[in-house]
């Protein structure tokens, strides 16, 4: 069985549709915009007739940056959204869920631009699969698109541009603020698509 760890943006949501896992698994970690990812995930699944589960765990008190309360990023911070290893913390959260499910797959959402985070890359991908593999229930962890960008991935999964406007990349707020990293990204990734 394969899951997606789903977070609502135009990334995951395009792996959703090209993928099609057997479920989706959403977290709130305590995340600004936590509601508004949950809902957008929802959406998707809906339409397309996938599972999905939500897992709510609270470590607000953990992040920094754009996506926690306080949005004052740590000093290691690569830009203004890091959260310190948040990749590593949701997909450990994710591999304890999905054991329940008999998962043998969790795909992430990484692409070739996550580069700039050290928890975006194929070597932390490959390293962090190897570890929770090696542990009970022999997870293995993908990130499909790690190669590509956001519209080489639109490209490849061939989503609807209908599917595509419901999903939520905004990293301060529920209701997308229109400045941050997340929505910058969003409006150029949805500018460039309606050009073709």
């Amino acid at each position: 069985m394969t899951a997606l760890l789903l977070s609502g943006g135009i990334d995951s949501i395009s792996i959703l549709y090209w993928k099609k896992p057997d479920i989706a698994l959403t977290i709130d970690y305590g995340q600004n915009s936590s509601k508004a990812e949950i809902n957008a995930a929802k959406y998707a699944c809906e339409v397309l007739n996938i599972k999905h589960y939500v897992l709510s765990i609270d470590c607000s008190e953990l992040g920094s940056g754009d996506l926690s309360e306080n949005m004052i990023a740590h000093e290691l911070a690569p830009h203004s959204d890091w959260w310190p290893f948040r990749n590593q913390l949701i997909i450990t959260f994710a591999a304890m869920y999905l054991l329940k499910f008999n998962v043998k797959k969790i795909l992430i959402g990484s692409l070739k631009p996550d580069e700039q985070f050290k928890d975006g890359t194929d070597e932390f991908t490959r390293l962090i699969s190897k570890l929770i593999s090696f542990q009970e229930g022999g997870i293995s962890i993908e990130a499909p698109a790690i190669g590509m960008s956001s519209i080489e991935l639109i490209e490849k999964s061939n989503i609807p541009l209908s599917l595509l406007l419901c999903a939520h990349s905004c990293h301060k707020k529920n209701i997308p603020c229109g400045s941050c990293r997340g929505c910058n990204k969003y409006l150029s990734v949805i500018d460039k698509v309606y050009e073709k």
